[in-house]
């Protein structure tokens, strides 16, 4: 079983940029596919942004597109999250999540390993 460790949120104001880290544990990591989705109050997990382990196809939800860049170190078993110009709407528990999936996708059941979570608070 893959383990997920999430690093970097916290309190940013709007406009502001914040990195997330993800690190993982155990075997080929980079052949999956990683992905970032979020959380926030009242509202159901969704997808934010994913990257395939083989040739670092990247794909973005509309909500995020031109703001967040994923990417991946496979040498160090680590996926990123780089956010900029941060909006309100932006705040929320993010989570990573990896796929055994050979091509990304964004439908959250095919992820069977997650991160805890880390909170992101963006404010106005």
């Amino acid at each position: 079983q893959v383990q997920l460790v999430e690093s970097g949120g916290g309190l940013v104001q709007a406009g502001g940029s914040l990195r997330l880290s993800c690190a993982a544990s155990g075997r080929a990591f980079s052949s999956y596919v990683m992905a970032w989705f979020r959380q926030a109050p009242g509202k159901e997990r969704e997808f934010a942004a994913g990257i395939s382990g083989t040739d670092g196809y990247t794909y973005y939800a509309d909500s995020v597109k031109g703001r967040f860049t994923i990417s991946r170190d496979n040498a160090k078993k680590t996926a990123y999250l780089q956010m900029n110009s941060l909006k309100p709407e932006d705040t929320a528990v993010y989570y990573c999540a990896l796929s055994r999936r050979p091509v990304v996708t964004t439908t959250r059941t095919d992820f069977g390993s997650w991160g805890q979570g880390t909170q992101v608070t963006v404010s106005s």
